[in-house]
């Protein structure tokens, strides 16, 4: 009997710790993982925040990287497996306003210059076409040689682009003209 109650106090101490390890940071209630496998490829969290909008928390977004870094532009040209999961935390986003604000995104990331990405967009904006509910995840997986992996809820709904469509996506959060600056720096762990 004594072994048995040993056995399950050991079996609970050991699922404890698998679930504090699963998740590094709790953001405005989202939990966050502290690593993403990205192909064979294992990716750290380099940091997290939330997007609001006019006091609205909109999701909650995360960068993942092989090693920690501070500068956007080395992550933005970097050749390397990297990763944002964005946690939706608001009913207020939809396809439409998802797609208004990747759009608003992309003219900020590219200077105003789509054109050589426009194709690569359009495919984007297709994942985004589908309903969006609070509590849906985004994970936008760069894997070099293959491009962006658009997952959501688990679920690969496309991979697009290249090396150059990867420095326009992330820059839309980690960029010189960011969506939110604070943001920013939350996910560069400044």
């Amino acid at each position: 009997m004594l072994k048995r109650v040993a056995g399950a106090v050991m079996g609970i101490c050991v699922a404890m710790t698998l679930a504090a390890t699963a998740t590094a940071i709790e953001v405005d209630g989202v939990d966050v993982r502290d690593s993403f496998e990205a192909g064979s490829e294992q990716l750290t969290l380099n940091g997290a925040g939330t997007r609001s909008k006019f006091f609205i928390e909109l999701y909650v977004a995360a960068l993942y990287l092989p090693e920690s870094s501070s500068d956007n532009q080395a992550i933005l040209a970097a050749d390397e497996h990297q990763a944002i999961a964005l946690h939706v935390t608001s009913g207020r986003i939809n396809s439409d306003n998802m797609t208004e604000a990747t759009l608003e995104g992309f003219e900020k990331s590219t200077d105003g210059n789509l054109a050589p990405i426009q194709g690569e967009v359009d495919q984007l904006l297709q994942v985004f076409a589908d309903e969006i509910n609070e509590g849906d995840v985004f994970d936008l997986v760069y894997v070099p040689g293959e491009g962006v992996q658009v997952i959501k809820n688990g679920q690969l709904g496309d991979t697009i682009g290249d090396r150059a469509f990867k420095e326009a996506l992330f820059g839309i959060w980690i960029g010189d003209d960011p969506a939110q600056g604070s943001l920013k720096d939350d996910m560069l762990g400044d």
